[in-house]
């Protein structure tokens, strides 16, 4: 009986732990935005589309897409920021730190109501990009 209960407990805490549960996964996709995997952004980042990461300043340092412009989203990520990166009719990547990170699907979500027209959400992010053995800053 004692092991029908650890047993119970421990799948009730991976379901508690699980991010899909806790609905911290990232939406599959973004209105207005296409969504793209590692190898699409890869094609994206040869042609020299913009990279916006939105990730928090700790995990920018630690790692990013090389010549990613760095917009914190709850802080300088804004209408004008953005701007300053991209114009409205140009193609704009967007990534954050993966599934279990919403910021790159609200940064989307803000950069198509501002009217930025050819925006990629990349929903895998920066560990996707990593994982793939893509180039990185630092390297």
């Amino acid at each position: 009986m004692k092991r029908y209960g650890l047993l119970v407990s421990l799948v009730l805490a991976a379901l508690v732990l699980s991010p899909e549960v806790r609905g911290q996964e990232s939406p599959l996709r973004v209105e207005g935005a296409t969504t793209v995997q590692a190898a699409t952004a890869k094609a994206l980042f040869d042609r020299g589309v913009a990279f916006v990461d939105v990730r928090t300043k700790k995990l920018w340092e630690d790692g990013h897409v090389p010549g990613a412009a760095f917009l914190n989203l709850f802080g300088a990520f804004n209408k004008d920021n953005l701007l300053k990166v991209v114009a409205k009719d140009q193609e704009v990547v967007i990534y954050c730190d993966g599934p279990g990170c919403k910021r790159s699907s609200k940064g989307c979500a803000k950069a198509v109501s501002w009217g930025f027209e050819k925006v990629y959400y990349f929903r895998g992010g920066f560990p996707a990009w990593r994982a793939a053995g893509y180039p990185t800053d630092p390297p």
